[in-house]
């Protein structure tokens, strides 16, 4: 067994939150050998309360950000909380600190990645947010890859998972909109309060990361057409048959020297890569100038897929990364 310790401070406790945790305590053994090093998590931040949760109680449950801070030989901080702020304050505050940060949050992301980015390079640190985007499908490490070489001048996908669900359960069971969405809620792949995903938000947030990570910028916020899910059912639905399905997707396009965006219902053929793709996936298609049209999927929704690939940044940013420990610098 080695000496060697890597200490993660996570941030929120929500669905993403706690598939991190029970990630890194179902695969402790596996990931120490990956990582040459034990993995721990002595302390949970959450905002509404220190209960215990389930946690054992070596870790600290606590909703005071004072007792974070004061958690000695913080490794890397996890930050799975909804939201533009406080999260966007407590990134920076690690950041700051030299302290590398992996983060689900498209929200706060989309309107602050650029500056963390910078912050963290300034500090001689690393910033992961390959979880904002599309659930397990790796694609920032994707395109950052392609950018190398290759050019990209579209890119369009499915980038929620839920409304990519009820759309499927709405065809295969012959179901109504409410009805969909209610299952959603049930299976946990929609929230109490749907807004963020039905009415495009999600999606939105995703894009512009994106968007940012191809183009180094983003479409004008208030031009990027954003149409609810439910707005198009009553026009579309009838359509929808064996040749053509409806799918929820975000696009953008570099057009000259602007970036046109969208997020709406839109029908498809079988030809279209997209077309078969069903229930929680996602799906992004990559359109480049040499390797041609790129197509990545994987699950969408739900704490497994999101924490899954929060876990793959963490395994690069030690194993491969060679970003020091912090307790053991100097």
């Amino acid at each position: 067994m080695t000496a060697k310790t890597i200490r993660v401070a996570l941030l929120g406790f929500g669905t993403v939150g706690q598939g991190i945790f029970e990630m890194i305590e179902g695969k402790k053994s596996a990931l120490s050998q990956l990582l040459n090093a034990e993995i721990e998590v002595p302390v949970i931040f959450v905002r509404d309360g220190g209960k215990k949760r389930g946690v054992p109680a070596s870790t600290i449950v606590t909703n005071q950000w004072s007792d974070l801070l004061k958690t000695p030989n913080i490794d890397v901080v996890v930050e799975a909380i909804v939201g533009e702020e406080p999260a966007a304050t407590y990134v920076s505050e690690w950041l700051g600190r030299g302290i590398p940060v992996i983060t689900a949050n498209k929200e706060m992301f989309s309107l602050h990645g650029e500056r963390l980015k910078r912050q963290a390079q300034d500090n001689h640190t690393y910033i992961g947010y390959e979880a904002t985007t599309a659930g397990s499908i790796p694609v920032i490490r994707t395109i950052s890859q392609l950018l190398k070489v290759n050019r990209i001048h579209k890119v369009e996908g499915i980038l929620n998972g839920t409304t990519n669900y009820m759309l499927t359960y709405m065809r295969e069971q012959g179901k109504e909109y409410e009805v969909a969405l209610e299952k959603a809620q049930q299976l946990g792949y929609a929230e109490a309060d749907p807004t963020n995903d039905v009415d495009g938000f999600d999606a939105f947030y995703k894009l512009m990361i994106l968007c940012e990570t191809i183009y180094g910028s983003q479409p004008v916020w208030n031009e990027v057409e954003r149409r609810p899910l439910g707005s198009s059912l009553q026009e579309l639905v009838p359509f929808v048959n064996e040749k053509l399905r409806l799918k929820y997707i975000a696009s953008a396009e570099l057009v000259g020297d602007r970036i046109i965006g969208s997020i709406r219902p839109t029908l498809v053929g079988p030809q279209h890569p997209l077309f078969a793709v069903e229930g929680v996936d996602n799906a992004i298609i990559i359109h480049t100038d040499l390797s041609g049209e790129l197509t990545l999927r994987g699950p969408g929704a739900g704490k497994t897929a999101t924490a899954s690939i929060m876990l793959e940044e963490l395994v690069a940013i030690f194993a491969k990364e060679n970003i020091p420990f912090a307790h053991n610098k100097g």
